[in-house]
């Protein structure tokens, strides 16, 4: 899920809007004509390039394939509209959609009704070289559907002028709070405690699904097709959320916080910690941060320990209608390519794919949190992989978002998920 902070990281960064000459799609109607054969000009469809990647994407591969060429067809940066555009072009079969980029949590969706094609005999791509969590994000049911590209996982940023060292369990955050913060909101003379993104939306389940993963809890059953939330571990690990506003180390402010807020927040002074994404350390250290020099990053807290990150990042996939699959297909390995994916760190910031960049010592030096980012990504836990996706989600965020306004209990929230998230699977 990369479509956080996707405003603050434009400020930095510049939006690129990439429309390359000659190509896209094929003839109308869609079909599987052509087969891995099937050669061509041919359109990718991804969200807004906020992270100023593509530019250098269409221009490598175009002048390497001339009679090949890519189109990029943008997005809006909103990924419920880029997720309703790819449903509402796959169900009339549009063979202009060639190759499209998947959100880690919509694999499973579209692998389901038959969309995307299976990477395996003529599709198969050696991915021996990848962090092995990026490719089970892009597989449903023990096939590979689609090739990462970029990867994410949760941070903890915190401020290394008030403690000498992260904190790694929730009570040790929660101790190093004590007397150097206000409690309960983010204006008083001192720094609030800890936020993440818990305002009503996609970032919510994210950062639910993180304490209840980093309990021992689950979701959603090994199929995806029944809930397994409503449990003591699940319990315990949604109470580090709404405690925290009961107790005051999560500020009321935090209740309206996406990724921008909370960047903000942090990068103001207000917060001693927060949870974010890898992006947030390009724009903390510009000229406007006032913690430039006073933070630092490690790997998320949990009760007993490191804790649980939520895997985030995209994929790209070719679709079931397209007319030039061939073509996709050599273009989903150049996306996986070392020189494509250390352009989108040295870029984008992108978290990459390939394992080798992480120990790369001039990446290393440059950008000092990949070292902690490689832990959260090998420590992730997939949201939910269900073909029910959507109704999962909102039924994470609505029953979550109350517990943390008070209006009802963590067990009552948690059966009222638990029974949203089984009615959707029911087809209710």
């Amino acid at each position: 899920m990369r479509g956080k902070g996707a405003a603050a990281l434009a400020g930095l960064l510049g939006t690129a809007l990439v429309l390359t000459a000659c190509g896209g799609g094929s003839s109308d109607g869609g079909s599987d004509s052509g087969g891995a054969s099937g050669k061509g000009p041919f359109t990718f469809v991804t969200g807004k390039d906020n992270s100023g990647t593509m530019p250098y994407i269409a221009d490598e591969w175009n002048k390497a394939h001339p009679d090949e060429k890519v189109t990029i067809k943008q997005q809006s940066d909103s990924a419920d509209q880029q997720l309703s555009d790819l449903q509402q072009h796959f169900q009339s079969k549009d063979a202009n959609y060639d190759v499209v980029t998947v959100d880690v949590v919509w694999t499973a969706e579209f692998a389901a009704k038959g969309w995307l094609v299976p990477l395996k005999d003529d599709y198969a791509i050696d991915q021996a070289a990848l962090l092995p969590a990026t490719v089970d994000a892009a597989t449903y049911n023990g096939t590979q559907y689609a090739a990462p590209y970029a990867s994410d996982g949760g941070l903890l940023y915190y401020r290394k002028d008030l403690v000498k060292k992260a904190p790694t369990t929730w009570d040790e955050l929660i101790a190093d709070c004590d007397g150097k913060t206000t409690k309960g909101t983010i204006k008083g003379s001192k720094p609030g405690c800890y936020a993440g993104q818990l305002a009503k939306y996609e970032g919510l389940t994210v950062n639910a699904a993180e304490a209840i993963n980093a309990t021992g809890g689950t979701i959603v059953s090994e199929d995806g097709k029944s809930s397994t939330v409503d449990s003591a571990q699940a319990t315990t690990g949604l109470d580090f959320l709404v405690n925290g506003f009961k107790d005051g180390y999560i500020p009321k402010e935090a209740l309206g916080f996406k990724e921008t807020e909370s960047l903000n927040a942090f990068s103001a002074g207000q917060l001693m910690f927060m949870r974010n994404w890898p992006y947030a350390a390009a724009i903390l250290s510009g000229d406007s941060s006032k913690v430039a020099d006073k933070y630092g990053i490690a790997p998320l807290p949990g009760p007993d320990g490191h804790g649980a990150s939520s895997l985030g990042g995209h994929s790209v996939a070719i679709s079931q209608y397209s007319d030039t699959k061939g073509s996709a297909l050599e273009f989903l390995k150049f996306m996986q390519s070392e020189e494509v994916q250390r352009n989108d760190l040295t870029v984008g910031t992108l978290a990459p794919v390939l394992s080798s960049l992480y120990t790369d010592e001039a990446l290393v030096k440059k950008f000092t949190y990949l070292p902690d980012l490689l832990k959260s990504i090998e420590s992730a836990v997939p949201r939910p992989v269900t073909p029910f996706y959507p109704a999962v989600t909102q039924a994470i965020q609505t029953n979550a978002y109350a517990a943390m306004q008070g209006d009802t209990t963590t067990a009552e929230a948690l059966k009222n998920m638990a029974a949203a998230i089984n009615s959707a699977a029911a087809g209710g």
